[in-house]
Protein backbone atom coordinates (compact mmCIF):
# COMPACT_ATOMS: atom_id res chain seq x y z
CA UNK A 1 0.00 0.00 0.00
CA UNK A 2 1.47 3.24 -0.65
CA UNK A 3 1.03 6.44 1.21
CA UNK A 4 0.60 9.72 0.67
CA UNK A 5 1.53 12.03 3.66
CA UNK A 6 -0.35 15.63 3.34
CA UNK A 7 1.01 17.95 6.28
CA UNK A 8 0.21 21.76 6.68
CA UNK A 9 0.95 24.73 8.77
CA UNK A 10 -1.23 25.50 11.75
CA UNK A 11 -1.69 29.24 12.01
CA UNK A 12 -1.32 29.20 15.88
CA UNK A 13 1.75 27.85 15.82
CA UNK A 14 4.24 28.93 12.73
CA UNK A 15 7.44 29.03 14.21
CA UNK A 16 10.14 29.91 11.45
CA UNK A 17 13.89 31.56 11.25
CA UNK A 18 13.63 31.82 7.65
CA UNK A 19 11.31 31.64 4.71
CA UNK A 20 13.02 28.83 3.15
CA UNK A 21 12.52 26.28 6.60
CA UNK A 22 9.91 24.59 7.12
CA UNK A 23 8.20 25.33 10.79
CA UNK A 24 8.50 23.33 13.92
CA UNK A 25 5.01 22.40 13.51
CA UNK A 26 5.78 20.94 9.89
CA UNK A 27 8.53 19.09 11.38
CA UNK A 28 6.66 17.15 13.78
CA UNK A 29 3.96 16.14 11.39
CA UNK A 30 6.55 14.71 9.48
CA UNK A 31 7.70 13.02 11.97
CA UNK A 32 4.46 11.73 13.40
CA UNK A 33 3.22 10.85 10.10
CA UNK A 34 6.23 9.14 9.04
CA UNK A 35 6.45 6.53 12.16
CA UNK A 36 2.72 5.79 11.68
CA UNK A 37 3.20 4.46 8.13
CA UNK A 38 6.31 2.59 8.83
CA UNK A 39 4.74 0.81 11.99
CA UNK A 40 1.54 -0.01 9.40
CA UNK A 41 3.89 -1.29 6.50
CA UNK A 42 2.78 1.44 4.54
CA UNK A 43 5.14 1.95 1.31
CA UNK A 44 5.97 6.23 1.09
CA UNK A 45 4.72 7.60 -2.08
CA UNK A 46 5.58 11.50 -1.32
CA UNK A 47 5.24 14.09 0.78
CA UNK A 48 2.74 16.95 0.27
CA UNK A 49 3.53 19.89 2.43
CA UNK A 50 2.31 23.05 2.51
CA UNK A 51 3.48 26.09 4.70
CA UNK A 52 1.45 29.81 5.48
CA UNK A 53 -1.72 28.74 4.47
CA UNK A 54 -4.74 28.54 6.31
CA UNK A 55 -7.12 25.16 6.29
CA UNK A 56 -10.06 27.15 4.70
CA UNK A 57 -7.67 28.43 1.33
CA UNK A 58 -8.20 26.01 -1.46
CA UNK A 59 -5.79 26.92 -3.64
CA UNK A 60 -2.57 25.76 -1.73
CA UNK A 61 -0.53 24.46 -3.93
CA UNK A 62 0.31 21.39 -2.54
CA UNK A 63 -3.17 20.13 -1.58
CA UNK A 64 -4.20 20.69 -5.17
CA UNK A 65 -1.08 18.52 -6.62
CA UNK A 66 -2.27 15.85 -4.03
CA UNK A 67 -5.65 16.07 -5.36
CA UNK A 68 -4.09 15.54 -8.07
CA UNK A 69 -2.07 12.70 -8.13
CA UNK A 70 -5.00 11.17 -5.59
CA UNK A 71 -7.18 11.03 -9.33
CA UNK A 72 -4.32 9.66 -11.02
CA UNK A 73 -4.36 6.82 -8.21
CA UNK A 74 -0.91 7.26 -7.63
CA UNK A 75 -1.07 5.93 -4.00
CA UNK A 76 -3.90 3.84 -1.56
CA UNK A 77 -3.80 6.25 1.30
CA UNK A 78 -3.52 9.90 2.32
CA UNK A 79 -2.31 10.42 5.92
CA UNK A 80 -3.15 13.59 7.89
CA UNK A 81 -2.39 14.56 11.76
CA UNK A 82 -5.83 15.60 11.61
CA UNK A 83 -8.70 15.81 9.14
CA UNK A 84 -8.77 19.86 9.96
CA UNK A 85 -4.94 19.96 8.58
CA UNK A 86 -6.84 18.27 5.46
CA UNK A 87 -9.14 20.79 5.24
CA UNK A 88 -11.49 22.97 7.30
CA UNK A 89 -14.46 22.92 5.18
CA UNK A 90 -17.23 20.51 5.37
CA UNK A 91 -18.05 20.96 1.81
CA UNK A 92 -14.44 19.34 0.84
CA UNK A 93 -15.15 16.91 3.19
CA UNK A 94 -18.37 15.86 1.91
CA UNK A 95 -16.83 16.15 -2.10
CA UNK A 96 -13.48 14.42 -1.70
CA UNK A 97 -12.75 12.21 1.72
CA UNK A 98 -16.91 11.13 1.52
CA UNK A 99 -17.21 11.62 -2.54
CA UNK A 100 -14.49 11.33 -4.85
CA UNK A 101 -12.17 9.49 -2.53
CA UNK A 102 -14.03 6.11 -2.55
CA UNK A 103 -14.73 6.48 -6.17
CA UNK A 104 -10.89 6.85 -6.85
CA UNK A 105 -10.09 4.02 -4.78
CA UNK A 106 -7.77 6.42 -2.11
CA UNK A 107 -8.32 5.70 1.51
CA UNK A 108 -8.29 8.87 4.08
CA UNK A 109 -6.87 8.46 7.65
CA UNK A 110 -5.92 11.03 10.14
CA UNK A 111 -4.55 10.42 13.47
CA UNK A 112 -5.70 12.35 16.39
CA UNK A 113 -9.15 12.36 15.21
CA UNK A 114 -9.18 8.75 14.34
CA UNK A 115 -11.18 9.71 10.76
CA UNK A 116 -10.62 6.67 8.55
CA UNK A 117 -12.78 6.13 5.28
CA UNK A 118 -11.82 2.11 5.72
CA UNK A 119 -13.72 2.58 8.84
CA UNK A 120 -17.50 2.85 8.21
CA UNK A 121 -19.06 3.32 11.33
CA UNK A 122 -17.08 6.65 11.79
CA UNK A 123 -18.34 8.79 9.03
CA UNK A 124 -21.05 10.54 11.02
CA UNK A 125 -17.74 11.29 13.36
CA UNK A 126 -15.86 12.96 10.39
CA UNK A 127 -19.05 14.65 9.38
CA UNK A 128 -19.34 16.49 12.97
CA UNK A 129 -15.29 17.14 12.62
CA UNK A 130 -16.04 18.92 9.32
CA UNK A 131 -19.21 20.53 11.09
CA UNK A 132 -17.18 21.41 14.04
CA UNK A 133 -14.02 22.69 11.67
CA UNK A 134 -16.67 24.43 9.34
CA UNK A 135 -17.97 26.34 12.82
CA UNK A 136 -14.34 27.02 13.99
CA UNK A 137 -13.58 28.81 10.56
CA UNK A 138 -16.74 31.29 11.08
CA UNK A 139 -15.80 31.96 14.97
CA UNK A 140 -12.29 32.78 13.35
CA UNK A 141 -13.68 34.68 10.59
CA UNK A 142 -16.33 36.23 12.52
CA UNK A 143 -13.89 37.51 15.39
CA UNK A 144 -11.03 38.44 12.87
CA UNK A 145 -13.75 40.77 11.17
CA UNK A 146 -14.87 42.62 14.63
CA UNK A 147 -10.91 43.33 15.31
CA UNK A 148 -9.91 45.10 12.02
CA UNK A 149 -13.43 46.85 12.63
CA UNK A 150 -12.17 48.46 15.97
CA UNK A 151 -9.17 48.76 14.50
CA UNK A 152 -10.45 50.88 11.26
CA UNK A 153 -12.47 52.56 13.76
CA UNK A 154 -9.93 53.99 15.93
CA UNK A 155 -8.25 55.23 12.88
CA UNK A 156 -4.91 52.18 12.27
CA UNK A 157 -4.15 51.44 9.00
CA UNK A 158 -4.19 47.90 8.99
CA UNK A 159 -3.87 47.57 5.15
CA UNK A 160 -0.82 45.08 3.78
CA UNK A 161 0.36 48.11 1.67
CA UNK A 162 0.81 51.88 2.50
CA UNK A 163 -0.25 54.30 0.27
CA UNK A 164 1.89 55.79 -2.45
CA UNK A 165 3.88 58.96 -0.31
CA UNK A 166 3.88 57.32 2.88
CA UNK A 167 5.10 54.22 4.26
CA UNK A 168 4.59 52.05 7.31
CA UNK A 169 5.94 53.40 10.72
CA UNK A 170 8.23 50.97 12.04
CA UNK A 171 7.98 52.16 15.07
CA UNK A 172 4.32 51.95 15.52
CA UNK A 173 2.12 49.37 14.20
CA UNK A 174 -0.78 50.79 11.79
CA UNK A 175 0.50 54.56 11.62
CA UNK A 176 1.71 55.85 8.45
CA UNK A 177 4.72 58.47 7.96
CA UNK A 178 5.39 59.96 5.34
CA UNK A 179 7.86 58.79 2.36
CA UNK A 180 9.19 62.34 1.27
CA UNK A 181 10.68 61.09 -2.34
CA UNK A 182 7.31 59.73 -3.32
CA UNK A 183 5.10 62.33 -1.54
CA UNK A 184 6.88 65.11 -3.70
CA UNK A 185 6.02 63.80 -6.99
CA UNK A 186 1.95 63.59 -5.12
CA UNK A 187 2.42 67.38 -4.13
CA UNK A 188 3.36 68.07 -7.83
CA UNK A 189 0.28 65.92 -9.13
CA UNK A 190 -1.92 68.17 -6.90
CA UNK A 191 -0.21 71.44 -7.80
CA UNK A 192 0.13 71.06 -11.33
CA UNK A 193 -3.80 69.44 -11.63
CA UNK A 194 -4.36 73.06 -9.42
CA UNK A 195 -2.37 74.97 -11.92
CA UNK A 196 -4.45 73.97 -14.83
CA UNK A 197 -3.09 70.75 -16.61
CA UNK A 198 -5.44 67.48 -17.48
CA UNK A 199 -4.65 64.12 -15.78
CA UNK A 200 -3.60 62.64 -18.81
CA UNK A 201 -1.05 65.22 -19.60
CA UNK A 202 0.10 65.05 -16.07
CA UNK A 203 0.92 61.65 -16.13
CA UNK A 204 2.22 62.49 -19.91
CA UNK A 205 4.78 64.62 -18.04
CA UNK A 206 5.96 62.13 -15.38
CA UNK A 207 6.73 59.25 -17.76
CA UNK A 208 8.34 61.86 -20.27
CA UNK A 209 11.12 62.71 -17.17
CA UNK A 210 11.19 58.17 -16.64
CA UNK A 211 9.28 58.74 -12.90
CA UNK A 212 8.02 55.02 -12.16
CA UNK A 213 4.44 54.39 -11.21
CA UNK A 214 3.40 53.94 -7.70
CA UNK A 215 3.72 50.18 -8.11
CA UNK A 216 7.38 50.34 -10.14
CA UNK A 217 8.23 52.92 -7.70
CA UNK A 218 7.94 50.26 -4.64
CA UNK A 219 9.34 47.91 -6.43
CA UNK A 220 12.04 49.63 -6.91
CA UNK A 221 12.53 50.11 -3.49
CA UNK A 222 12.01 46.98 -2.13
CA UNK A 223 8.17 47.71 0.05
CA UNK A 224 5.22 45.61 -0.51
CA UNK A 225 3.08 45.86 -3.39
CA UNK A 226 0.44 44.11 -5.20
CA UNK A 227 0.61 43.90 -8.87
CA UNK A 228 -2.38 45.06 -11.09
CA UNK A 229 -3.75 42.26 -12.67
CA UNK A 230 -3.36 41.50 -16.14
CA UNK A 231 -0.64 44.55 -15.71
CA UNK A 232 2.84 45.17 -15.72
CA UNK A 233 3.08 48.49 -16.96
CA UNK A 234 5.53 51.14 -15.35
CA UNK A 235 3.62 54.22 -16.66
CA UNK A 236 1.53 56.59 -15.34
CA UNK A 237 -1.98 56.06 -16.31
CA UNK A 238 -5.32 58.78 -16.36
CA UNK A 239 -6.54 56.68 -13.25
CA UNK A 240 -3.74 56.79 -11.07
CA UNK A 241 -3.64 60.15 -11.41
CA UNK A 242 -7.47 60.44 -11.09
CA UNK A 243 -8.15 58.07 -7.63
CA UNK A 244 -4.74 60.42 -6.67
CA UNK A 245 -6.68 63.76 -6.42
CA UNK A 246 -9.85 62.46 -4.55
CA UNK A 247 -7.64 59.88 -1.61
CA UNK A 248 -8.23 61.96 1.70
CA UNK A 249 -5.36 59.61 3.00
CA UNK A 250 -3.48 62.58 1.49
CA UNK A 251 -4.95 65.15 3.93
CA UNK A 252 -4.08 63.80 7.16
CA UNK A 253 -7.34 61.15 7.07
CA UNK A 254 -7.30 57.27 7.49
CA UNK A 255 -9.91 56.03 4.51
CA UNK A 256 -10.37 52.59 4.73
CA UNK A 257 -13.43 49.78 3.94
CA UNK A 258 -13.75 50.35 0.37
CA UNK A 259 -13.80 46.80 -0.45
CA UNK A 260 -15.35 43.62 1.85
CA UNK A 261 -14.49 40.53 1.47
CA UNK A 262 -17.67 38.40 -0.07
CA UNK A 263 -17.65 35.54 2.24
CA UNK A 264 -15.25 34.10 4.75
CA UNK A 265 -14.62 30.96 2.36
CA UNK A 266 -13.62 33.14 -0.72
CA UNK A 267 -11.00 36.10 -0.98
CA UNK A 268 -13.11 38.12 -3.31
CA UNK A 269 -13.96 41.32 -2.69
CA UNK A 270 -16.61 43.77 -3.68
CA UNK A 271 -17.03 47.38 -3.44
CA UNK A 272 -18.68 48.63 -0.67
CA UNK A 273 -21.00 51.83 -0.63
CA UNK A 274 -19.37 54.94 0.14
CA UNK A 275 -20.91 55.60 3.39
CA UNK A 276 -20.01 52.22 4.53
CA UNK A 277 -16.75 53.58 4.75
CA UNK A 278 -14.39 54.26 7.81
CA UNK A 279 -13.18 57.75 7.73
CA UNK A 280 -10.97 58.68 10.67
CA UNK A 281 -9.54 62.40 10.69
CA UNK A 282 -6.32 63.53 11.63
CA UNK A 283 -4.50 60.07 12.18
CA UNK A 284 -1.38 61.25 10.32
CA UNK A 285 0.57 63.76 8.82
CA UNK A 286 -1.11 65.16 5.61
CA UNK A 287 1.17 65.69 2.21
CA UNK A 288 -1.19 68.16 0.61
CA UNK A 289 -2.61 71.59 2.83
CA UNK A 290 -6.50 72.32 3.10
CA UNK A 291 -6.51 75.02 1.09
CA UNK A 292 -5.07 73.48 -2.49
CA UNK A 293 -6.86 70.01 -1.61
CA UNK A 294 -10.16 72.13 -1.26
CA UNK A 295 -8.69 73.97 -4.58
CA UNK A 296 -8.14 70.02 -6.11
CA UNK A 297 -11.56 69.11 -5.17
CA UNK A 298 -13.72 72.14 -6.48
CA UNK A 299 -11.59 71.56 -10.18
CA UNK A 300 -12.19 67.97 -10.24
CA UNK A 301 -15.92 68.48 -9.22
CA UNK A 302 -16.50 71.16 -12.29
CA UNK A 303 -15.07 68.98 -14.36
CA UNK A 304 -17.18 66.31 -13.76
CA UNK A 305 -20.28 67.97 -14.24
CA UNK A 306 -22.66 66.34 -16.62
CA UNK A 307 -23.08 68.00 -20.09
CA UNK A 308 -25.83 68.60 -22.35
CA UNK A 309 -27.48 65.90 -25.05
CA UNK A 310 -25.21 65.70 -27.83
CA UNK A 311 -21.62 66.30 -26.15
CA UNK A 312 -18.92 64.18 -25.01
CA UNK A 313 -20.38 63.72 -21.13
CA UNK A 314 -23.22 61.44 -23.07
CA UNK A 315 -21.12 58.32 -22.49
CA UNK A 316 -18.79 60.07 -19.72
CA UNK A 317 -16.83 57.03 -17.94
CA UNK A 318 -18.92 53.99 -20.09
CA UNK A 319 -17.05 53.71 -23.26
CA UNK A 320 -13.77 51.66 -23.08
CA UNK A 321 -11.14 50.88 -25.50
CA UNK A 322 -10.97 47.40 -27.25
CA UNK A 323 -7.40 47.39 -26.76
CA UNK A 324 -5.88 48.13 -23.66
CA UNK A 325 -9.80 48.38 -21.75
CA UNK A 326 -8.90 51.80 -20.62
CA UNK A 327 -11.93 54.40 -20.25
CA UNK A 328 -12.01 56.51 -23.50
CA UNK A 329 -11.96 60.32 -23.21
CA UNK A 330 -13.83 63.44 -24.78
CA UNK A 331 -12.32 65.72 -27.45
CA UNK A 332 -13.23 68.19 -29.99
CA UNK A 333 -12.36 69.05 -33.29
CA UNK A 334 -14.66 71.91 -35.60
CA UNK A 335 -17.17 71.36 -33.39
CA UNK A 336 -17.94 67.94 -33.55
CA UNK A 337 -17.22 65.75 -30.22
CA UNK A 338 -15.22 62.52 -30.37
CA UNK A 339 -14.22 59.61 -27.98
CA UNK A 340 -10.69 58.76 -27.48
CA UNK A 341 -8.91 55.63 -25.36
CA UNK A 342 -7.15 57.90 -22.82
CA UNK A 343 -4.14 55.56 -22.59
CA UNK A 344 -3.39 56.75 -26.07
CA UNK A 345 -0.40 58.92 -25.26
CA UNK A 346 0.74 57.01 -22.55
CA UNK A 347 1.16 53.46 -24.29
CA UNK A 348 1.53 53.48 -27.84
CA UNK A 349 2.71 50.11 -28.18
CA UNK A 350 -0.19 48.72 -26.13
CA UNK A 351 -3.08 50.85 -27.55
CA UNK A 352 -4.79 50.24 -30.53
CA UNK A 353 -6.36 54.14 -30.84
CA UNK A 354 -10.08 53.32 -30.59
CA UNK A 355 -12.05 56.26 -31.71
CA UNK A 356 -15.58 57.15 -32.04
CA UNK A 357 -17.55 60.36 -33.11
CA UNK A 358 -20.32 60.54 -29.99
CA UNK A 359 -23.05 61.28 -32.69
CA UNK A 360 -22.06 58.05 -34.33
CA UNK A 361 -22.07 55.71 -30.78
CA UNK A 362 -25.50 57.48 -30.37
CA UNK A 363 -27.25 56.69 -33.42
CA UNK A 364 -25.50 53.00 -32.93
CA UNK A 365 -26.97 52.83 -29.61
CA UNK A 366 -30.50 54.05 -30.86
CA UNK A 367 -30.71 51.27 -33.30
CA UNK A 368 -29.68 48.50 -31.27
CA UNK A 369 -32.60 49.79 -28.85
CA UNK A 370 -34.71 49.77 -31.77
CA UNK A 371 -34.30 46.35 -33.08
CA UNK A 372 -34.33 45.14 -29.46
CA UNK A 373 -37.71 46.99 -28.93
CA UNK A 374 -39.17 45.38 -32.23
CA UNK A 375 -41.35 42.74 -30.31
CA UNK A 376 -43.17 45.50 -27.83
CA UNK A 377 -43.76 47.90 -30.78
CA UNK A 378 -47.06 46.93 -30.73
CA UNK A 379 -47.91 48.13 -28.03
CA UNK A 380 -51.58 46.28 -27.08
CA UNK A 381 -50.38 42.87 -27.63
CA UNK A 382 -47.46 43.93 -25.36
CA UNK A 383 -49.80 44.94 -22.47
CA UNK A 384 -51.89 41.88 -22.67
CA UNK A 385 -48.80 39.66 -22.71
CA UNK A 386 -47.54 42.01 -19.32
CA UNK A 387 -49.12 40.19 -16.51
CA UNK A 388 -49.01 42.29 -13.13
CA UNK A 389 -49.31 40.06 -10.43
CA UNK A 390 -50.64 42.32 -7.50
CA UNK A 391 -49.86 40.33 -5.14
CA UNK A 392 -45.97 39.09 -5.91
CA UNK A 393 -44.57 41.35 -2.90
CA UNK A 394 -47.29 39.95 -0.73
CA UNK A 395 -45.57 36.09 -1.83
CA UNK A 396 -42.69 37.38 -1.31
CA UNK A 397 -42.87 38.87 2.04
CA UNK A 398 -44.28 35.74 3.08
CA UNK A 399 -41.54 33.16 1.60
CA UNK A 400 -38.75 35.35 3.54
CA UNK A 401 -41.19 35.59 6.92
CA UNK A 402 -40.76 31.62 6.41
CA UNK A 403 -36.92 31.44 6.05
CA UNK A 404 -36.53 33.67 9.14
CA UNK A 405 -38.38 31.09 11.00
CA UNK A 406 -36.74 28.57 9.62
CA UNK A 407 -32.93 29.99 10.20
CA UNK A 408 -34.03 29.97 13.59
CA UNK A 409 -35.07 26.54 13.94
CA UNK A 410 -31.80 26.01 12.42
CA UNK A 411 -29.86 27.53 15.06
CA UNK A 412 -31.37 25.54 17.91
CA UNK A 413 -30.67 22.60 15.93
CA UNK A 414 -27.29 23.62 15.32
CA UNK A 415 -26.82 24.65 19.12
CA UNK A 416 -28.20 21.20 20.17
CA UNK A 417 -25.35 19.37 18.26
CA UNK A 418 -22.71 21.52 19.15
CA UNK A 419 -24.32 21.19 22.81
CA UNK A 420 -23.79 17.09 22.44
CA UNK A 421 -20.63 16.83 20.74
CA UNK A 422 -18.82 19.11 23.75
CA UNK A 423 -20.95 16.41 26.13
CA UNK A 424 -19.10 13.07 23.99
CA UNK A 425 -15.91 15.16 24.27
CA UNK A 426 -16.12 15.44 28.20
CA UNK A 427 -17.30 11.57 28.45
CA UNK A 428 -20.91 12.31 29.43
CA UNK A 429 -22.17 10.80 25.97
CA UNK A 430 -20.54 7.50 24.27
CA UNK A 431 -20.26 6.86 20.70
CA UNK A 432 -23.47 5.01 20.46
CA UNK A 433 -25.79 7.46 22.44
CA UNK A 434 -24.23 10.75 20.51
CA UNK A 435 -24.77 9.21 17.10
CA UNK A 436 -28.52 8.57 18.12
CA UNK A 437 -29.13 11.69 19.87
CA UNK A 438 -27.71 13.94 16.73
CA UNK A 439 -29.89 11.71 14.19
CA UNK A 440 -32.66 13.59 14.41
CA UNK A 441 -31.11 17.08 14.87
CA UNK A 442 -29.35 16.58 12.03
CA UNK A 443 -32.39 15.25 9.94
CA UNK A 444 -34.53 18.06 10.45
CA UNK A 445 -31.81 20.65 10.19
CA UNK A 446 -31.53 19.35 6.81
CA UNK A 447 -34.88 19.50 5.96
CA UNK A 448 -35.20 22.98 7.12
CA UNK A 449 -32.28 24.41 4.28
CA UNK A 450 -33.50 22.35 1.91
CA UNK A 451 -36.93 24.19 2.37
CA UNK A 452 -35.02 27.45 2.76
CA UNK A 453 -33.15 26.94 -0.47
CA UNK A 454 -36.48 25.77 -1.81
CA UNK A 455 -37.95 29.39 -0.98
CA UNK A 456 -34.81 31.41 -2.01
CA UNK A 457 -35.59 29.95 -5.74
CA UNK A 458 -39.39 31.04 -5.47
CA UNK A 459 -38.17 34.46 -3.70
CA UNK A 460 -35.43 34.63 -6.95
CA UNK A 461 -38.23 33.94 -9.40
CA UNK A 462 -40.74 36.25 -8.21
CA UNK A 463 -38.34 38.96 -8.21
CA UNK A 464 -37.69 38.05 -12.41
CA UNK A 465 -41.28 38.55 -13.32
CA UNK A 466 -41.35 41.83 -11.38
CA UNK A 467 -38.14 43.44 -13.01
CA UNK A 468 -39.03 41.70 -16.13
CA UNK A 469 -42.72 43.34 -16.08
CA UNK A 470 -40.98 46.73 -14.63
CA UNK A 471 -38.86 46.39 -17.57
CA UNK A 472 -40.62 45.90 -20.42
CA UNK A 473 -43.27 48.23 -19.21
CA UNK A 474 -40.19 50.94 -19.54
CA UNK A 475 -39.01 50.09 -22.59
CA UNK A 476 -42.59 50.57 -23.76
CA UNK A 477 -43.37 53.91 -22.82
CA UNK A 478 -39.49 55.20 -22.56
CA UNK A 479 -37.46 53.57 -25.10
CA UNK A 480 -39.67 52.87 -28.54
CA UNK A 481 -38.59 54.94 -31.59
CA UNK A 482 -35.85 56.60 -29.82
CA UNK A 483 -34.53 60.01 -31.83
CA UNK A 484 -31.92 60.85 -29.23
CA UNK A 485 -30.07 59.90 -25.97
CA UNK A 486 -30.13 61.91 -22.16
CA UNK A 487 -27.26 61.16 -20.00
CA UNK A 488 -29.78 59.76 -17.81
CA UNK A 489 -31.10 56.82 -20.23
CA UNK A 490 -27.37 55.95 -20.82
CA UNK A 491 -26.63 55.81 -17.04
CA UNK A 492 -29.85 53.16 -16.10
CA UNK A 493 -29.64 51.45 -19.29
CA UNK A 494 -25.74 50.78 -20.30
CA UNK A 495 -23.08 49.12 -18.26
CA UNK A 496 -20.51 49.65 -20.78
CA UNK A 497 -19.53 49.78 -24.26
CA UNK A 498 -16.16 48.45 -25.78
CA UNK A 499 -15.27 50.51 -28.95
CA UNK A 500 -12.82 49.14 -31.37
CA UNK A 501 -10.48 50.92 -34.17
CA UNK A 502 -12.37 51.34 -37.58
CA UNK A 503 -10.79 49.47 -40.11
CA UNK A 504 -10.04 50.18 -43.98
CA UNK A 505 -13.73 49.32 -45.75
CA UNK A 506 -15.59 49.46 -42.54
CA UNK A 507 -18.33 52.12 -42.34
CA UNK A 508 -17.98 52.47 -38.50
CA UNK A 509 -15.52 51.45 -35.56
CA UNK A 510 -16.59 47.67 -34.13
CA UNK A 511 -19.10 49.00 -30.87
CA UNK A 512 -20.16 46.36 -28.24
CA UNK A 513 -23.25 47.36 -25.95
CA UNK A 514 -23.23 45.85 -22.52
CA UNK A 515 -26.49 46.95 -21.03
CA UNK A 516 -27.95 46.84 -17.25
CA UNK A 517 -31.03 44.88 -18.08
Amino acid sequence: MKVAIYCRLSEEDRNKQFETDDSNSIQNQKTMLLQYAMEQGWELYNIYSDDDYTGADRRRPEFNRLLADAEAKRFDIILCKTQSRFTRELELVEKYIHGLFPVWGIRFVSIVDNADTANKGNKKSRQINGLVNEWYLEDMSDNIRSVLTNRRLNGFHIGAFALYGYKKDPEHKGHLIIDEEAAAVVREVFTLFAGGYGKTAIARMLNDRGIPNPTEYKRLHGLRYKQPKGKNSTLWKYFAISDMLTNEIYIGNMVQGKYGSISYKTKQCKPRPKEEWYVVEGTHEPIIDRELWDRVQKLVGERAKPFDVGTVGLFARKARCMGCGYVMRSSKNRGKHYLQCSNRHVAKDSCIGSFISVDTLEQLVIEELNRLSKEYLDLDEAERSIVFCTNLQEQKAGLLDDNTAYQKKIEEYSKGIRDLYLDKVKGLLNESDYTEMTKDFMSNRDRLEKLITQNEKQIAELDEKIAVGDNRRELIEQYANLKHLTREMVVEMIDYIIIGKRLKGMKHAPVEIHWNF
